[in-house]
């Protein structure tokens, strides 16, 4: 088993419990909310967020841009309970897909339907930046558009 891979997990891992608790200090009717007109709302976001790791993980095993559409349609989620569930079921499949990879499947190039090459392990490491960009990202509407008081360390 791979430490660096094992690492980069604990990491994710700590992005989604954080996600967790900063959902625990909502409530669905905040789900609507829409800080800036022409762009994401708060459960918009969150879908997003729910959806990184297995959605990353699909696009880093080279699946087709078809694919990736018919993933993102049918991916939804009504209430902040699912999206717990959903994120945490995402996050086991991602861990238990990453844990039985050898160095050899860690280093092997894969290629995005839109044609960027990253090994294995640089997609693992991208799921982490784009988990914790939207989780800062989340926060900060909440923080400075929705004026929530987050009782939520972001970091361990």
């Amino acid at each position: 088993m791979n430490n660096y891979v094992q690492s980069v997990l604990h990491q994710i891992e700590v992005a989604i419990e954080t996600l967790i608790q900063i959902m625990d200090e909502l409530d669905n009717s905040d789900l609507t909310i829409r800080p800036t007109s022409n762009k994401a709302s708060i459960g918009e976001l969150l879908e997003h967020l729910t959806n990184i790791c297995e959605a990353d993980l699909m696009i880093g095993n080279s699946v087709s841009e078809r694919e990736m559409k018919h993933y993102y349609t049918s991916a939804s989620y009504i209430s902040i309970g699912e999206m717990k569930i959903a994120i945490n079921r995402n996050f086991l499949q991602l861990k238990k897909h990453y844990l039985s990879l050898s160095g050899v499947d860690l280093s092997e190039k894969v290629t995005s339907y839109w044609g960027v090459s990253y090994t294995r392990y640089e997609w693992l490491l991208e799921i982490l930046a784009h988990l914790y960009h939207h989780r800062g990202q989340l926060h900060a509407m909440l923080v400075h558009c929705c004026n929530k008081e987050l009782n939520v360390s972001l970091f361990e």
